[in-house]
């Protein structure tokens, strides 16, 4: 799992029009783990109930189809060997995790589940996992390994190695952020944010009539409350953000720091000096994958990465080094706060 480090500059709990602007509201929740906000454009606040319920319907499906905490959801019941039919939200997780796989070379892989649980327990439980445990993980690794198939019924299947398994959690809550905003645009709302987890999705204008302004949190070691310590400040509008760190999960095992992100090419945690990367692009659920992509990939090449994905119009803000001696690099045209 990696967790997503981005959070609203400032969020307004109830805005009344003023002149020509729209009427604002926030609504919040609580969706895969943590809590959810929304702040948008509404022509009537009186409607704001119904929204927050249609958003609670949306992400429960969503939960009920790829959550992995959910013991009951279809994720579950592929990973423990059961071969379910797979719902629409599946199916399109699979398709979009198929192509971030090809467009980062394997560095952002959803089949890497068997790793991530290795690692992950293992280390909970205060043990290295052993060369042999890594290479049997590794044998089920790889998108190319895995496929959907349509059965006799007409219904899709996911089809995959034995010992196989998936897991979504570095996609599922940006991919989240799009579906909810999806439904702001049904509603009619022309100027919204949403954030789940840290994940961001914005369109139009904040309520101050200006492009939203979002917080990146300093990726300090142990810096696991967002808005505590500010990195910059970064002005967006009609994209999503996300940004990802080894600064809120990671082990030392005999004074050795290991990341929770994993690189699918190795079987091991990464050993670099990035410690976080956000990313800016067209939709959540693509933002979601580059940013943990760019944390396999590593400085060096994760720059490589976002200047060819500038000409795609996406952001890309790097902080890399130590704890002592942070420094930064980005792409292009990103409005800064710090002006760097």
């Amino acid at each position: 799992m990696k967790f997503l480090r981005a959070s609203i500059l400032a969020l307004l709990l109830l805005l009344a029009s003023c002149g020509s602007r729209p009427t604002y509201v926030q609504i919040t929740g609580f969706a895969q783990g943590g809590p959810w906000y929304v702040t948008c454009s509404l022509d009537d606040a009186a409607r704001a109930e119904g929204l927050k319920q249609a958003i609670d319907d949306t992400l429960s499906a969503i939960d009920w189809s790829v959550s992995g905490y959910n013991k009951g959801s279809l994720l579950t019941k592929v990973n423990n060997g059961e071969n379910p039919p797979l719902d629409s939200i599946f199916i399109d997780l699979m398709n979009l995790s198929r192509r971030l796989w090809v467009e980062t070379g394997g560095a952002f892989d959803v089949s890497g589940a068997p790793l991530f649980d290795l690692w992950g327990f293992g280390f909970k439980e205060g043990r290295m996992p052993s060369q042999q445990a890594v290479d049997s993980a590794m044998a089920v690794v790889g998108m190319d390994k895995y496929s959907m198939v349509e059965g006799p019924d007409g219904k899709t299947y996911l089809r995959m190695p034995t010992g196989g398994k998936v897991n979504f959690n570095a996609i599922a809550q940006g991919y989240s952020c799009d579906v909810v905003a999806r439904v702001l645009d049904s509603w009619g709302s022309e100027n919204y944010m949403v954030s789940l987890g840290g994940e961001l999705v914005c369109k139009g204008l904040s309520a101050r009539g200006d492009e939203w302004r979002v917080w990146i949190d300093r990726p300090q070691d142990g810096n696991n409350d967002s808005g505590v310590l500010k990195q910059d400040v970064i002005t967006i509008t009609d994209c999503s953000l996300v940004t990802s760190g080894n600064y809120r999960k990671f082990y030392v095992v005999d004074g050795v720091k290991y990341s929770h992100t994993i690189d699918p090419s190795t079987g091991r945690p990464v050993n670099h000096d990035l410690l976080s990367a956000t990313v800016l692009a067209e939709d959540g659920a693509t933002a979601d994958a580059l940013a943990t992509a760019l944390m396999v990939a590593g400085p060096e090449k994760g720059r490589k990465m976002a200047s060819d994905w500038i000409t795609r119009g996406r952001g890309v803000y790097l902080v890399y080094g130590s704890q002592d001696d942070m420094k930064v690099w980005h792409t292009p045209g990103l409005k800064l706060e710090s002006g760097n």
